[in-house]
């Protein structure tokens, strides 16, 4: 089952990561982690984003860590207002840089990479903007079947 591959440590350290890479920018990180994907990875990635109503962010800048540890597929999918943003290869550069760390066994520390990595260009794009700005979505790891 998904949720028992990381320990309370690891998941307090992802979480960690993304309240860290969220406290610069308004913009939303959040991770879903299931065992199977049984579809196109994207296409999952798509429904999992509707299902936790990424999209309802105020900016639509919400970014979408996905993994399917058994089937070991994972994607990235940020909102139309994050997607405008950055370069055109951003999310396949963060994914290759994650790929090194999932091949290595190291789950936790590859996530932690794309999450920082993904809040340096929320940051840039999306500056933090002081007490008008509220946590649209939760920063707890969300697990599937």
């Amino acid at each position: 089952m998904a949720s028992k591959l990381f320990s309370s440590a690891d998941r307090e350290a992802i979480i960690n990561a993304i309240k860290s890479a969220e406290v610069a920018t308004s913009g939303e990180i959040q991770v879903h982690i299931e065992s199977r994907c049984k579809i196109d990875v994207l296409d999952r990635a798509v429904e999992v984003f509707d299902k936790l109503k990424m999209y309802q962010t105020q900016d639509r800048n919400g970014v979408l860590f996905y993994l399917a540890v058994t089937d070991k597929k994972f994607a990235i999918l940020g909102d139309s207002g994050i997607n405008e943003a950055v370069p055109e290869d951003f999310w396949e550069n963060i994914k290759e840089q994650m790929a090194s760390h999932f091949k290595a066994g190291e789950f936790t520390q590859g996530l932690i990479e794309g999450i920082n990595q993904a809040g340096k260009q929320l940051g840039t794009h999306f500056p933090y903007q002081g007490d008008s700005d509220i946590n649209e979505l939760p920063d707890e790891i969300s697990f599937g079947s």
